[in-house]
């Protein structure tokens, strides 16, 4: 046991991050506990070790930000209203990483103004886009804060929040001479798209343009609208994260996109999770060009995006074939995920496959090489989690997004070319335009014959159908009518050479119980200290 001065203040949420107030200091000096070795190797086996919070490198040391663009890159006086309208009296700051050498002096801030308790909160256990609900609660906040890039999905319990997206400089003169470049039919119809950060800017930049392009679309971030606040009308359409007002009779597949965003200094265009996750599901027949916002240099993004969906047309073929899959819990405060882990499962099952349900935390190869037996992994996170970038390579097995399961598994699905590709999950559940539900079970299209393009055989169609039977699903009937279990598991064991240490029930002589080691991993009695 371990002691040590620390304020009643500190604490740690669900995922080793830290929740601090301003102005706390921890007594120096005091002795540090770690675990033993053996068991931090058993924890980073299957989860992110809790020391991992404390060596991760959190940005530079010191504000990033000037002081005389605190206020306006954190909007401070909107937040300010946002916790003098609620009257919180604790309220939450989530920073993602980059940004937490801003994060106490924003804190002290806010307190020094609106006279209430601030409470930093570290990224979650899954990501920092989405909002970190659980360590709001465990810090006894009446509301929430959340800075930086987000993936706007409404969290999973009902609680106030107040999304800063920053508000990144932009060359409107270099976007405008570039965006007359890249769309020389002044009649075409175009969105005006961008990264969070830029979103400030498009309003500007529409107002440039709209004197040549008088069909000219501009989006906006999905915020959460204000508690009381009736909804326009007419209501505007809501996809990847983003509000289009469109007139009547008018839909998205008919316009091209011009992306503000990104940067000329990034080492590899393809980790941006937002925007690949319009390219998948912008029309394929549109034209999709990107901006940079400082240089004005354009790039067309029709063949990254043709790079993107024929990856998505192999992972959909991988789940075809693949007779079990892992459901990877990608997060916990995002709303429905419950309901949408229920319908990964019945789909599964409904297409003759085996599913487990596997909460790891974030999904790392040393954690889902433990699991040989499956075939394919599906992880089930907000529309950002499902396109965070993987190293090339690195997974032994494909790691897919929900939509793509769906597309494999589900036979009244559209085919390639004709269905979207939906980013978050819960346009798959009902209730949603783009539900497709399953085919009851007497319809020809689970015997529909299929042919896989990976290996060139003709798949089986699923062993059993979608039924009301509350049965047990894992007894297989014989010919001989014996009851055997079926488990893809034990068959995959089976199949490999070593399957472990031999028991060799009854071969070994019976001998008395004899004393073993005591003591800890770390230091047994009997190895003496060092």
């Amino acid at each position: 046991m371990c002691t040590g001065e620390t304020s009643l203040e500190e604490r740690t949420d669900s995922g080793g991050s830290l929740l601090r107030t301003p102005g706390l200091k921890l007594t120096e000096g005091g002795p540090r506990c770690f675990p033993p070795r053996k068991l931090c190797l058993m924890e980073s086996t299957f989860s992110s070790p809790a020391e991992a919070a404390l060596q991760r490198e959190a940005g530079a040391a010191g504000l990033l930000t000037s002081f005389a663009d605190l206020d306006r890159v954190y909007e401070l006086e909107r937040v300010i209203g946002f916790v003098r309208h609620l009257g919180s009296q604790r309220v939450a700051l989530q920073f993602p990483d980059q940004l937490l050498g801003d994060a106490g002096v924003v804190a002290a801030r806010l307190e020094e103004t609106t006279e209430s308790k601030m409470f930093i909160l570290g990224d979650t256990a899954y990501g920092s886009c989405c909002v970190d609900v659980l360590g709001a609660e465990q810090a006894g906040a009446q509301a929430l804060v959340h800075f930086g890039p987000a993936c706007l999905s409404p969290p999973a319990r009902p609680l106030p929040v107040a999304f800063v997206l920053g508000q990144r400089p932009v060359a409107l003169e270099l976007c405008a001479k570039a965006f007359e470049a890249q769309n020389p039919d002044p009649t075409a119809p175009v969105v005006l798209l961008s990264e969070p950060a830029c979103a400030h800017a498009l309003e500007a930049l529409a107002t440039l343009l709209r004197p040549r392009y008088p069909d000219l679309l501009v989006s906006s971030p999905a915020l959460p609208l204000p508690v009381g606040s009736l909804n326009p009308e007419p209501e505007p359409l809501e996809r990847f994260g983003r509000r289009f007002p469109l007139a009547p009779g008018r839909c998205l597949e008919e316009y091209g996109a011009f992306y503000v965003g990104g940067s000329e200094s990034s080492p590899d265009p393809d980790l941006d999770p937002d925007l690949n996750r319009l390219l998948l599901g912008w029309a394929p027949g549109q034209p999709f060009s990107s901006c940079c916002p400082d240089t004005g240099r354009t790039q067309d993004e029709g063949a990254r995006a043709g790079k993107l969906r024929a990856r998505r047309h192999y992972l959909i073929e991988r789940a075809r074939d693949a007779r079990v899959v892992g459901l990877l819990v990608g997060t916990l405060g995002v709303d429905r995920h419950r309901e949408a882990l229920a319908h990964l499962r019945n789909l599964t099952q409904a297409a003759g496959k085996r599913s487990y349900v596997l909460a790891l935390g974030r999904p790392t190869p040393p954690k889902l090489a433990n699991f040989p037996e499956v075939d394919v992994f599906v992880l089930l996170a907000c529309p950002l989690g499902a396109l965070a970038p993987w190293p090339s390579g690195s997974f032994f097995r494909p790691v897919l997004a929900p939509c793509e399961l769906e597309a494999a598994c589900n036979p009244a699905w559209p085919p390639p070319g004709l269905a979207p590709h939906l980013t978050h999950y819960a346009d798959l559940l009902p209730g949603s335009p783009f539900h497709v539900p399953l085919p009851p079970p007497e319809s020809e299209l689970w015997d529909t014959p299929d042919v896989s393009l990976i290996t060139g055989e003709l798949r089986p169609s699923p062993t059993w159908k979608p039924s009301n039977d509350s049965g047990c699903s894992a007894l297989t009937l014989r010919p001989q009518l014996e009851l055997a279990e079926s488990s893809p598991a034990a068959s995959f064991l089976s199949s490999r050479s070593w399957q472990g240490l031999q028991p060799h029930l009854g071969q070994t002589p019976v001998k008395a119980a004899v004393s073993g080691r005591r003591g800890i991993a770390i230091a047994y009695e009997d190895e003496g200290s060092s």
